[in-house]
């Protein structure tokens, strides 16, 4: 392996952008954050190509922002580690501090279907779209926001892969690391910008052509089906991981997949457009009255 270990890259980035006292600057948190920032301004583009009133911005994107935390944290605490979160007071404690760390995107993605079945109920009768609508072009930006925080990962040195011989491995020397392994970190980024460029392409050029649910139904089956796939050269996360034939992460992707066909078999189903298609409001009849003075 030493021969390998030449070719491999020394990886030693510091995760702390700077720190002054007590407060510190993560590029993870700043990549987190990036992810937000630039979904905002791509949901801007659908709601004003769509004529959705850009006043939903705002709430949309602080629903995405406390469901997204809530449920990552959650779904890391009940997935991953229950037995530490739920057995002592230190621990239960612990679960209201992600800033310690412990994110699972599984948990993020069931608190964010929650949060958009509020979202669609509270303001889609009104301007005209429904749950799967809302689904359909926020898996967009997702793509890009998973991009971010698998970046943010490997600033931080965390979820690799095995040992690995091929030339681009890491050796992640922050966390005590000898041998090059896969930079699993990267795998997944390229793989979450990949499927957002062909979605976002697909809006951009096949919007009037597409049925609602194709985006979320290609997007579900695509994202974790790569995720399964790369899990298969994951570093184990946690101990009871070691003797499962397939690891959480795996067991956790499955149903999402089967998901995604779903609501592919829905899309061409029920072939509603994927565009918003607003109503025409009939115009009133005028009275009599108003009749008798155009005379």
């Amino acid at each position: 392996m030493e021969m390998f270990d030449f070719l491999a890259i020394h990886w030693h980035m510091n995760p702390e952008i700077f720190s002054i006292g007590g407060f510190s600057l993560r590029w993870y948190g700043l990549l987190f954050m990036s992810g937000f920032v630039l979904g905002w301004y791509i949901f801007r583009w659908f709601f004003r190509r769509e004529a959705i009133p850009e006043s939903l911005l705002d709430p949309l994107l602080f629903t995405l922002i406390i469901g997204t935390i809530i449920g990552s944290r959650l779904g890391h605490c009940i997935f991953y580690q229950p037995g530490y979160y739920f057995g002592s007071w230190q621990g239960f404690l612990e679960i209201f501090m992600p800033w310690k760390g412990g994110l699972a995107s599984h948990g993020g993605t069931i608190a964010l279907f929650i949060a958009m079945i509020w979202f669609a109920r509270h303001y889609g009768r009104k301007y005209d779209f429904d749950f799967v609508w809302i689904l359909d072009h926020l898996c967009i930006p997702v793509c890009f926001a998973a991009m971010f925080i698998r970046l943010g990962n490997l600033c931080n040195s965390e979820i690799y892969g095995d040992v690995t011989n091929l030339p681009w491995g890491f050796i992640f020397e922050l966390r005590g690391e000898t041998l090059p392994k896969h930079p699993t970190q990267l795998y997944e980024a390229f793989s979450y910008a990949l499927l957002g460029v062909v979605l976002i392409s697909l809006y951009r050029f096949r919007l009037e052509k597409m049925y609602r649910g194709t985006f979320i139904g290609v997007f579900f089956i695509v994202l974790f089906g790569m995720r399964f796939l790369i899990e298969f050269i994951k570093e184990p996360q946690v101990g009871f991981e070691q003797d499962m034939v397939l690891n959480m992460g795996q067991w956790l992707s499955i149903p999402f997949i089967l998901i995604g066909a779903g609501f592919l078999i829905y899309a061409f189903t029920k072939k509603q457009p994927a565009i918003a298609v607003h109503p025409q409001k009939k115009k009133a009849e005028p009275t009599h009255y108003a009749k008798s003075l155009s005379r």
